[in-house]
């Protein structure tokens, strides 16, 4: 039985310690607006109200995307979204994604953005 229970409690402790460093930390905004060096090309988690939002969309397919502005208190910042839909105002999200420096899209430059790999809403 010993033979079983430690290697296995080894891989149990492995698997949730590199879960644990895989995550990253929830950052406000105004961190990442005060050092934008440190964050460039790093994933963050930010999270707020939508204040602005601008987006497309084709109804029954996850074919669209967009752009909206979320504020946390400290500051708000672009959040760019390359597939999927725009949370529309006032709507309160988290947000994981990468750090852009001169975010441009479609043309417009945002500055200070971040493009979004993962978003989630408050439990309700």
């Amino acid at each position: 039985m010993r033979k079983i229970t430690t290697p296995f409690s080894m891989v149990t402790v492995l698997a949730i310690t590199l879960f644990a460093t895989a995550c990253p930390d929830r950052k406000s905004i105004a961190d990442i607006e005060n050092d934008p060096g440190k964050y460039q090309n790093k994933e963050v988690v930010v999270a707020g109200r939508v204040v602005d939002s601008y987006g497309f969309s084709i109804p029954g397919t996850r074919v669209g995307g967009g752009a909206y502005k979320l504020d946390d208190g400290t500051g708000s910042i672009w959040i760019l979204v390359t597939d999927g839909n725009v949370p529309s105002r006032g709507t309160q999200v988290g947000v994981k994604g990468v750090v852009g420096s001169g975010v441009n899209w479609k043309g417009k430059n945002y500055g200070l953005g971040i493009y979004e790999k993962d978003r989630r809403y408050p439990k309700r």
